[in-house]
């Protein structure tokens, strides 16, 4: 099994991310739908449970979907900040956005999934990944705060495969942040999805929301460094699949700032759901003037020239910039060096 090129991070070429940051627009959005979750995971950077008030109607997230087409965006990453298939449009939302023409990404926990929604998905072509973070029960249901999780989960993921999930139309991955109670099991969960074809997002948590209230996730450096580089080992021979290891993301790399941003299910513009910083609500201005206008997403948009420290002087500074989500968390700045990269070295 080859890469695949989305996951390598050449989902958009240099000659379209450069057109899009000069022109101030969109190859894609991040949008919240809620911020309500059928899970209390132990890291969730939005500790995800009960709607807020004040959420965006169903028309706000119309008129969201209309402006992020208008400023050229492709696709809407419909992400997991709460549970999206508890939102009571779901299927609206996602039809509304496959009728401007643009593509549909989908993060779920895949607990609410059964096989009517799992054929509906992929009747829409929808790419999904699931939040899987352990195969083992014991540790799934911990670090999803409810019992039952891996059930169900397991429910979900066999009928988006009887649907016909993955193919070369239907893209499925799962979603794996790194922790400590999942760490030893990371390279069999990596083999397990490439061998199933599906994609393996094994990321670096960011210190927000309910991670910041459990300690006993925290992975070191030189702990993520080994995995990473294990991970790498195991695609490079088992799957001649050739990558660098690098945070936050294994076989992949981070480069949304150039080119997206994130809506939040309360309507503020974040430059990502890491970099929690609001730029603007749509119920006060366009999406097109906020990011116009922002100082926060232009740094951000030229990330490569305002980066600082070691990640400004590093010989991989044309490919990637870090996580700017676990930059802001640690140091307070979103141009600072990650302090989790090792690549300076």
């Amino acid at each position: 099994m080859n890469c695949h090129k989305e996951h390598w991070g050449l989902e958009f070429s240099p000659e379209i991310i450069r057109e899009c940051r000069e022109r101030n627009g969109l190859l894609s959005l991040e949008l919240e739908l809620s911020r309500a979750c059928n899970l209390r995971c132990v890291y969730c950077y939005a500790s995800s449970g009960t709607p807020l008030a004040g959420e965006m109607t169903k028309d706000e997230i119309f008129s969201i979907i209309d402006q992020a087409a208008d400023l050229g965006a492709r696709k809407i990453i419909v992400l997991g900040g709460g549970e999206p298939m508890l939102y009571p449009h779901i299927f609206p939302v996602m039809d509304h956005i496959l009728a401007k023409g643009l593509e549909v990404d989908l993060f779920t926990n895949g607990t609410l999934l059964d096989a009517q929604k799992a054929e509906a998905l992929y009747e829409r072509n929808v790419s999904i990944s699931i939040k899987m973070n352990s195969r083992k029960p014991e540790v799934q249901d911990y670090l999803a705060g409810k019992p039952g999780t891996h059930a169900a989960i397991e429910k979900g993921l066999a009928a988006l495969m009887a649907a016909g999930y993955p193919d070369e139309n239907h893209t499925l991955g799962v979603e794996t942040i790194v922790c400590q109670q999942n760490y030893d099991e990371l390279p069999d969960l990596w083999r397990w999805a490439r061998q199933n074809g599906i994609i393996p997002y094994i990321e670096i948590m960011t210190a927000q929301g309910r991670a910041t209230k459990n300690g006993s996730l925290e992975v070191d450096q030189a702990a993520i460094r080994t995995l990473f580089e294990k991970l790498a080992y195991i695609d490079n021979h088992e799957f001649e699949c050739k990558w660098t290891p690098m945070p936050p993301l294994a076989a992949s790399h981070c480069a949304r700032h150039e080119y997206s941003c994130t809506v939040t299910s309360l309507g503020e513009v974040h430059p990502c759901p890491g970099v929690n910083i609001s730029t603007g609500t749509i119920r006060e201005q366009s999406l097109a003037k906020i990011i116009q206008t922002s100082h926060v997403i232009s740094d951000l948009r030229n990330i490569r020239n305002n980066i600082k420290g070691n990640c400004s002087k590093c010989s991989h500074k044309q490919l990637c910039y870090g996580c700017r989500g676990h930059a802001y968390q640690v140091t307070g700045d979103y141009l600072a060096a990650d302090p989790i990269c090792w690549l300076h070295e």
